[in-house]
């Protein structure tokens, strides 16, 4: 078995060991920071500079990876930097947070995430040959990823929204999914990763989709836990990440 390979099914199997951690610990950042976790540093540049390591070394390995790269490679690589384009550059600059700061123990973590998360991925995609465009799977997970991407972005806009005033502060944000769950935010990015997962059919975009589930999900449930805490009228039906489910 190719080193690649077994080291994503390490990460896999540390992702399902992290996942229940998780739901009891939450990383301290956004509305859960803690001064407790060490320095902390402005919030925007440390989304910055921790999600920019992100396309960097995706971008490096599939471009000196050996593989031919047809038509759906570009695709899946075109996926994979439009994602991380807009979180590491445009995204944190959109937020009127620049009052806000992040532990830089969290920025230091998502880096070694990154690292090995878009190592593997690049190198899979960059070095080893995958299936053909017109593969119903790539068709399926390309709509999906879409799909999760259009979730994340209607999401994230009705969220900055709460603060075009320049007002700090939490408020409840209402309309679309947000009707049917506290952060559809993270349910887009679920279901983007899922996509990626079908278009490249291999244990790199797999290990990222078990990865993004073990850490948004438990993520969403102490944002669902933090609003019924702090709002005394807010929506008993909502539930965390999933539709009607969780």
């Amino acid at each position: 078995m190719e080193p690649a390979v077994l080291i994503a099914w390490f990460w896999i199997g540390l992702a399902i060991l992290v996942f229940p951690i998780q739901l009891f610990i939450t990383a301290p950042y956004g509305r859960h920071t803690k001064s407790s976790w060490g320095p902390l540093m402005d919030n925007r540049w440390g989304w910055t500079i921790m999600e920019i390591v992100s396309p960097l070394v995706f971008t490096t390995l599939f471009l000196i990876g050996p593989q031919d790269k047809s038509l759906f490679h570009w695709i899946a690589f075109g996926c994979w930097n439009l994602h991380y384009l807009n979180r590491s550059l445009i995204y944190p600059w959109r937020t009127k947070t620049s009052n806000k700061k992040i532990p830089v123990t969290i920025v230091g973590s998502a880096i070694f995430f990154n690292l090995i998360n878009a190592g593997l991925n690049g190198f899979f995609l960059g070095f080893l040959p995958l299936l053909p465009l017109y593969s119903y799977f790539f068709i399926f997970g390309l709509a999906l990823f879409i799909i999760g991407m259009g979730v994340n972005f209607q999401a994230d806009n009705i969220l900055l929204s709460l603060r075009k005033d320049g007002k700090g502060g939490y408020k409840i944000p209402r309309g679309k999914l947000f009707n049917f769950i506290s952060c559809p935010n993270h349910f887009g990015e679920i279901i983007e990763w899922i996509g990626f997962a079908l278009m490249v059919q291999n244990v790199a975009g797999l290990s990222f989709a078990i990865w993004t589930f073990a850490n948004l999900s438990p993520r969403s449930w102490s944002h669902h836990k933090w609003y019924k805490a702090n709002f005394e009228n807010y929506p008993t039906e909502r539930k965390a990440v999933i539709p009607f489910l969780w």
